[in-house]
């Protein structure tokens, strides 16, 4: 019977070929086409650092030295003495009258506090002095309080930074003079002294703010945010595309001597490979919104193996499967040569596989075939990890030869197709690793114009693998932390 097969085959061979003939399948579709990759939402912070100090100073200038005056007539400076008889208190002396003038300063302002607690502090003296009493001539430093102002930090519709404070006074020592033994005391007249002062430092204060200049620094670094950054100068060349699209105000900490606002800015972030996408149009500054995302960096980034990467592979995959020797079912012993391969992306996204290829059967002189096979393979690698592997390895078209063909044969042997899978095996981790080294190279500290932009990545993750027309893509999403701080040169 296996005779008799062989013998068909060989009739069949002779017939069609002439012993030897052109044989194969039609090549499959090519796809081309670049990378896309979606856009991702992130939020960069950008604080504004101010300086407390000039907070401070600020505050001081504004802030007169001399509050107010005091010069005020007293009917009853020294209560009169009286003499006991026994039967009657007796007057000898009379209630003696005065004036006391004097002056209420302050001492220098201080801002200070911790966390979001803004504290301005106002320190009070008052200095009295006794005149017109009858001979007695008296002076005292009467009197001391310390005015604090706490409040937090808003920004209104415009950018302009405001103070919503809680002002309270104590007096250590309330204003007064001593005379013969008896205090005098101002207290009330100071509190109605005091209103003005303490309504003219809740004013001062968020003028003093607005000299930040909040406003021209966040429109200056809403301008340069549009940008495009270069994230790897080759292979393949990568750049991130960002659009800013909201800013928000994010709070505010007091760290020693430096109030530190926080805002972030919400923006779309798009990685391009190939050359450099125009930067997006600026827009107008927007107000501040009361809705913006998680602070962290998002993108993703290609890590791209070039489909002439695997060709060689493949060709060296095959030649050691026919060094070892093939056996076809049907058909015995079969000698093949593998030349030249082809690798390219298909429709479906899967992978295109041409091999020329020569292969004759031992049992007889004359049955031979030389031709052209097209496979098609599915790339896939498992979530998180870069080992790429092919699966379903078939013939790409109908093959228009007849089912005893050798070179068909050849081809959907079980032990040709995994060598062609095995060929198509890539392991992107070296790849991978190089790519995030050029990328937080790329991103680390950045000047642009007046303002440094610093970026950390904190973490990556690898999706799935996809056959593309620039050739086999792994996405790979990168989150991180990044900020624009304002640093004039």
């Amino acid at each position: 019977m296996s005779r008799l097969r062989t013998c068909l085959l060989l009739l069949a061979s002779f017939a069609s070929a002439a012993c030897s003939r052109q044989v194969g399948n039609a090549a499959p579709p090519k796809v081309t086409g670049g990378i896309t990759m979606p856009e991702q939402p992130s939020t960069v912070v950008v604080p504004v650092v101010a300086d407390l100090n000039e907070l401070e100073r600020g505050l001081d200038q504004r802030t007169p030295r001399n509050l107010w005056s005091i010069n005020r007539h007293l009917d009853r400076c020294v209560a009169a003495k009286r003499l006991d008889l026994g039967i009657a208190r007796v007057k000898v002396t009379p209630d003696l009258g005065c004036r006391v003038v004097g002056t209420v300063t302050r001492g220098p302002v201080q801002i200070g506090g911790s966390g979001e607690r803004l504290v301005v502090t106002l320190p009070i003296h008052a200095r009295l002095s006794v005149r017109n009493l009858a001979g007695i001539a008296g002076e005292t430093a009467t009197g001391s309080a310390i005015v604090r102002a706490t409040g937090r930090i808003a920004v209104v519709g415009d950018w302009q930074p405001t103070a919503r404070m809680q002002l309270s006074y104590d007096w250590t020592q309330p204003p007064g003079v001593d005379l013969l033994g008896q205090r005098i005391t101002f207290a009330d007249q100071a509190d109605e002294k005091l209103k003005p002062v303490l309504a003219r430092l809740e004013r001062d204060l968020p003028r003093e703010l607005s000299r930040l200049h909040l406003r021209q620094q966040l429109e200056r670094v809403w301008r340069q945010s549009f940008t495009t950054l270069q994230l790897s100068r080759r292979n393949p060349p990568v750049w991130m595309r960002v659009a800013p699209r909201r800013l928000g105000y994010g709070g505010y900490q007091i760290e020693g001597r430096a109030l530190r606002l926080t805002l972030r800015a919400d923006a779309l972030t798009q990685t391009f490979v190939g050359h450099r996408p125009l930067d997006p149009a600026p827009t107008a500054l927007p107000p501040p919104s009361t809705q913006v995302g998680r602070p962290g960096l998002r993108f993703f980034i290609p890590v791209v193996a070039d489909y002439a990467q695997l060709e060689p592979v493949v060709q060296r995959t095959l030649r050691k499967l026919a060094a070892r020797g093939i056996e076809l079912k049907g058909i015995g012993p079969v000698d093949a040569a593998f030349g030249r391969v082809t690798v390219y992306a298909t429709t479906d996204h899967r992978i295109a596989v041409g091999v020329h290829a020569k292969v004759k059967a031992r049992s007889s002189p004359i049955a031979s075939a030389e031709g052209d096979a097209w496979l098609a393979a599915k790339p896939f690698n498992e979530p998180g990890s870069q080992l790429v592997q092919a699966r379903d390895v078939e013939f790409a078209t109908r093959t228009n030869s007849q089912l005893v063909d050798l070179l068909a044969a050849l081809f959907a042997d079980p032990a040709v197709r995994a060598s062609v899978a095995d060929g198509l095996s890539h392991d992107f981790a070296p790849d991978y690793r190089e790519l995030l080294g050029k990328v937080e190279r790329a991103i680390g500290d950045r000047r642009e114009g007046d303002f440094v932009l610093r970026t950390r990545v904190t973490g990556v993750r690898n999706g799935r693998i996809t056959a593309t027309g620039a050739g086999l893509f792994m996405p790979v999403a990168v989150t991180g932390r990044a900020s624009i701080t304002y640093r004039p040169r």
